[in-house]
């Protein structure tokens, strides 16, 4: 029904915007969860997941317990439901209501087009038990053989495979040593050999790592860990060596080896996509970015990630916060969005912005003049207005009748000595009798 009518039957209805993307990957995280369940689980979109649980149910206690903790996990209200294959028990989930026999699902269970549909209720063929009891051959040339491949699919007389996700296994090296080693040297060249190892795994998957973590056992049964994170994709064995040693620069507790490490464990718990590219055709501008990621990582693991940050955009309206400070090694580069074509704003802006006092030629203009901090600027060039509305959707009560919240022009104003302002008139004069005037940044 359309959102009217629902909100007229149910007036307190909540509603959302809908987000197809969101949807997909809240599903794609869905069917990992499922792992734990099968291997064999597929996604149905846009809102189904399809468990193959042939050998797997016995170890939770049977079908109707496994079907109870993986509705349980996902923690939405579903419909499931058992079948003897894939496609039957989608059929069942999702036309069979409380009704657990196939032969008994309406002719909508097979998905057909509408006209096949009303073809089939105008023949009197209103069950999958109706079609089962006709010979298959009349049916097709009636029909169509779509409509008779997915009957035989339901009934189990055909193949519903489905196309199971696979789950890369998880990049995790070990090395065990006859003897215990002894220096601390000889780990970290262990810790390398391991980490060109697992460079050789991640490039055959197209994957670098964005979490290395390094695990030595003693032969005390104590044991290390040693966690490093980088900005971007890495897999590079030189590159993670030289965070492994800030990390270990910046150890309270030294790195004893004791009586000997007996083992060392290595594992990349964060991949991302990482494809290959040819390093010798790459320009100066890559190569500083680069230099920069890197110079990212080594403050940060010296540091702490919370004490090396960088501005990242926010989805916001007003200037002084269209951006904040996150930890750098969480921002990638590219995440700015392009400003070719926005008017020019300073990069030095005041918190709070200042009050100044100004002389306009007309209630509207730009600014003859201004005085900030008892000095008068005479205004030699003026550009603008930049006009922003006050974000008044995000307001619980929204835009509210014969209430407009103030609005700001911002002018680029150059005085007389040469210097460079970001002021603006908080309010236009239909909608405040004496407008304020603030100095909000400072061009370089």
């Amino acid at each position: 029904m359309t959102l009217a009518d629902a909100r007229a039957r149910c007036p307190s209805l909540a509603t959302r915007p809908a987000d197809p993307a969101l949807d997909s990957r809240e599903l794609d995280a869905l069917v990992r969860a499922m792992v734990r369940f099968t291997p064999m689980v597929a996604a149905d979109p846009p809102d189904g997941i399809v468990l193959d649980v042939t050998g797997c149910s016995h170890l939770f206690g049977g079908e109707a317990e496994l079907a109870r903790q993986a509705v349980a996990l996902s923690g939405y209200t579903t419909r499931h439901a058992l079948g003897p294959n894939a496609a039957a028990a989608r059929a069942l989930a999702r036309h069979g209501g409380k009704n657990e026999d196939v032969l008994a699902l309406p002719i909508t269970a097979l998905e057909l087009p509408e006209e096949a549909q009303a073809a089939l209720r105008r023949a009197g063929l209103r069950q999958i038990g109706d079609l089962a009891r006709r010979p298959m051959q009349t049916l097709a040339a009636r029909f169509g053989e779509e409509m008779v491949t997915r009957l035989r699919q339901i009934l189990g007389e055909a193949s519903s495979a489905i196309a199971p996700r696979r789950v890369s296994p998880p990049i995790r090296l070990e090395t065990r040593f006859p003897e215990p080693l002894i220096r601390t040297d000889d780990a970290l060249d262990a810790i390398e050999d391991l980490l060109e190892q697992a460079a050789q795994g991640m490039e055959s998957r197209q994957l670098g790592g964005r979490r290395f973590t390094v695990v030595l056992c003693r032969s005390d049964n104590a044991r290390r860990r040693l966690v490093v994170d980088t900005g971007r994709p890495e897999r590079d064995p030189a590159a993670v060596m030289r965070l492994l040693h800030e990390r270990i620069d910046t150890l309270s507790d030294p790195l004893d080896p004791g009586f000997g490490f007996d083992s060392i464990e290595l594992g990349v718990s964060r991949t991302e996509p990482l494809p290959s590219r040819q390093m010798a055709l790459e320009g100066a501008a890559e190569d500083l970015t680069d230099d920069l990621a890197a110079l990212i990582d080594r403050l940060s693991v010296r540091l702490g990630p919370n004490r090396v940050r960088r501005l990242t955009p926010c989805d916001r309206h007003l200037p002084e916060v269209t951006q904040k400070l996150e930890p750098a090694m969480r921002v990638q580069a590219g995440d700015w969005p392009n400003v070719q074509d926005r008017p020019a704003r300073p990069v030095l802006l005041l918190d709070p912005p200042q009050p100044v006092d100004v002389v306009a030629g007309v209630p509207d203009g730009p600014p003859l003049r201004f005085r900030w901090k008892n000095r008068l600027h005479e205004v030699r060039l003026a550009e603008g207005p930049e006009r922003i509305g006050a974000e008044w959707w995000r307001k619980p009560t929204g835009h509210l009748a014969g209430e407009k919240p103030p609005t700001r022009d911002y002018y680029r104003i150059e005085d007389a000595e040469g210097r460079r302002y970001w002021l603006f008139r908080h309010g236009l004069f239909e909608e405040t009798s004496s407008p304020r005037w603030y100095l909000h940044g400072l061009f370089p």
